[in-house]
């Protein structure tokens, strides 16, 4: 992360697009592009498979290869992904969290690689990398769900990675603090603040009672510390946010830790501005959006991001195109190189306005950290979901605003009139698509790929790396042995599934509600709720699916939560469900209605399963319903295929979602 080298003028800030899709080498090819375009710095998506440990040939995994990232399978995959792009001089930022070290190991070992194959010394070039493994197990508990491991196994993992790198690698950031997801499930300012800094004492201390750091090294594991943090578009809040971080990170790593040097103890961050926050309806107004929510991490210089990364103006609608990535890219530059950004110091010091929102800001983060703390730290209040439960009911909340009109979405709950959109005219061709062809060629070759290793190799490997995991001892080492003797992705997490066991996080819906909601329109829902039970003599029961790999839950846990407040009976397992785990559900608790939510592009193979398994269990006249982020083209391919109703992000309104459902309910029974 550069910093200024003087007071006269700031350097730009790292400048990344978040990409990666398909395959390693059509990966490789777009980060060139990128990187010959003025990139600064790569940002590598993993597709879900490679984030929650699985190969592309497992069941899970059906629908999920290369549709939200790139696989990296094996060692083979890391080197295809990084060809020609030398990474003794890369600054790369992996997005990457239960399996980091599996893939922190991969790009180490191809580093020693290229050293190897240019005659320099490898030891000296890994001391070199810079960059990110993002690895915060905490946050996917609480947000994007791509965890794998109970909280305790993960913490360890994590302070394995800490310990290791800071004496191995000494300029990698072995950990993102990540925000960002928290911001998208409903984290208020306060919550972002206090959660992350939570999440950042649950590794220190980890890391300092490990015995691993020496006490006087201990400064250099705070100084590789980096955060990964979202920005909203109420962007002067946010930018007080950020100088809130700021402030207490600065007192916490102090007074806690006891680390003098003032630049260890620098609050560290890269930023992507909210992508969720973006509209499918009027997604021309995204442009500006991203623009400000960059302002916003961006104008202080005292709390100034150290890399960004701006999503691009369509991604509500689906896969960006490289031409969309390149304008977002080219959002940064102009700001860096055009205005006068960097010419000042802070231009908010001295401001009574700014010191009471950051005071404010930081006060409230204090007593939440405090109540954390109290409860035993993240991870109890993880385990206990009292974290989970808090953002859930924030969300809420806050949907409930936009639906009254107290909170304002241009072109969505206001200014709704709009002219047809030149940038849609290409209609489907507007996003990125990928071809199924994709994941059958990725199975083919991971069966290729296991064919011609040294099965005696990666057997005494994987052995060792169990062995190693039911002691204490660093796993570094072990897990760099796999990804030298060809271990697979879904190998290494295997092994440590059999030692770590699995987890399933606490949902938060039990405990949230939309409070406030008593209008008109609700209690009508409920009213019509009420008498369709009293039709079919019983309460009505509405289960909550989420299939295959994708762990952005809050879609479903609002749903959730509004057909519960309507009246419903409400089955919701969480994540990552198989389709014949979520059939038997249905068909046990005999269930009126079917609601799955998919976020990661594998509609068209995880719904239609769905269906056809409840028709094959004899419960083919139970309707299904979706929402995600679906395109038009594949909402009449899911309605040919038996779909009853698509939602996507247009219909904000959860009410009259509710109400939409109970139609369905009332049309699959004949009750009209």
């Amino acid at each position: 992360m550069p910093y200024p080298a003087d007071r006269d003028r700031d350097r730009p800030w790292v400048m990344r697009t978040y990409a990666g899709h398909s395959s390693a080498s059509k990966s490789n090819e777009l980060y060139r592009r990128n990187l010959a375009k003025g990139q600064t710095g790569l940002s590598v998506a993993f597709d879900l498979p490679t984030q929650t440990g699985y190969d592309p040939d497992h069941e899970l995994a059906k629908g999920e290869v290369g549709k939200v990232g790139v696989p990296v399978c094996h060692l083979g995959d890391m080197r295809a992904l990084f060809d020609q792009i030398p990474l003794g001089a890369a600054n790369t930022s992996m997005t990457i969290n239960a399996t980091a070290m599996w893939l922190l190991s991969l790009y180490v070992s191809v580093a020693q690689e290229q050293a190897e194959a240019e005659g320099t010394d490898w030891h000296e070039v890994v001391g070199r990398l810079a960059g990110t493994t993002q690895n915060d197990i905490i946050k996917e508990y609480l947000s994007r769900g791509t965890y794998v491991f109970p909280p305790g196994p993960s913490l360890r993992l994590i302070t394995d990675m800490v310990a290791w790198t800071v004496a191995a690698v000494p300029k990698w950031n072995p950990i993102n603090v990540c925000s960002y997801h928290l911001q998208e499930v409903g984290a208020t300012p306060v919550q972002e603040v206090a959660y992350s800094m939570c999440t950042a004492i649950a590794v220190l201390d980890a890391v300092r009672d490990s015995g691993q750091v020496p006490a006087d090294k201990f400064g250099d594991v705070v100084a590789r510390m980096s955060f990964f943090v979202n920005a909203g578009v109420r962007f002067v809040e946010e930018m007080c946010k950020m100088r809130a971080f700021t402030e207490l990170w600065d007192e916490i790593t102090r007074d806690r830790y006891g680390i003098e040097d003032a630049t260890q103890r620098r609050f560290r961050y890269g930023v992507q501005v909210n992508s969720l926050g973006l509209t499918e309806a009027q997604p021309e107004n995204n442009v500006q959006r991203i623009v400000l929510e960059m302002l916003a991490v961006s104008l202080s210089r005292n709390a100034r991001a150290r890399a960004i990364q701006l999503p691009a103006w369509n991604e509500a609608l689906g896969l960006p195109r490289p031409w969309d990535q390149q304008w977002a890219l080219r959002m940064q530059q102009v700001l860096a190189y055009e205005t006068d950004l960097l010419e000042y110091e802070d231009i908010f010091d001295g401001s009574p306005v700014i010191a009471a929102k950051v005071a404010e800001i930081v006060s409230g983060a204090r007593a939440e950290i405090d109540r954390v703390q109290a409860m035993g730290g993240a991870v109890a209040a993880v385990e206990s979901g009292y974290m989970k439960t808090q953002m859930v009911g924030s969300l809420a909340e806050r949907r409930r605003r936009i639906e009254a009109g107290e909170e304002t979405v241009v072109g969505v709950n206001k200014f709704g009139t709009t002219e047809p959109s030149p940038l849609q005219a290409e209609g489907a061709n507007a996003i990125e698509t990928i071809d199924p062809v994709v994941e059958r060629e990725a199975v083919a070759a991971i069966e290729q790929w296991r064919a011609h290793r040294d099965a005696g190799a990666v057997a005494d490997s994987l052995r060792v790396l169990r062995d190693t995991a039911k002691t204490d001892a660093n796993l570094m080492d072990a897990t760099l042995a796999c990804a030298r003797a060809g271990v697979t992705t879904g190998e290494w997490s295997a092994a440590l599934r059999e030692v770590f066991g699995e987890y399933r996080a606490p949902t938060g819906v039990s405990g949230a509600s939309a409070s406030g909601e008593a209008g008109v329109e609700l209690a009508a829902v409920r009213e019509r709720v009420k008498a369709t039970g009293k039709d079919l003599g019983e309460r009505l029961r509405m289960l909550v699916g989420k299939p295959g790999l994708d762990g952005h839950s809050n879609g479903a846990e609002q749903i959730a939560v509004r057909a519960r407040d309507t009246g419903f009976e409400v089955v919701y397992q969480g994540i990552r469900l198989t389709a014949d785990q979520i059939v038997a559900a249905a068909v046990q608790e005999g269930v009126h209605v079917v609601g799955l939510s998919i976020l990661s592009g594998s509609h068209l193979d995880a719904v239609p399963a769905v269906v056809e398994g409840l028709r094959a269990a004899g419960a083919g006249d139970i309707p299904v319903i979706v929402g995600g982020i679906i395109p038009p083209d594949d909402a009449k391919v899911l309605a040919a295929r038996g779909v009853a109703r698509v939602f996507t992000p247009k219909d904000y309104e959860m009410t009259q979602i509710m109400d939409q459902i109970v139609t369905v309910i009332r049309e699959a029974n004949d009750l009209d």
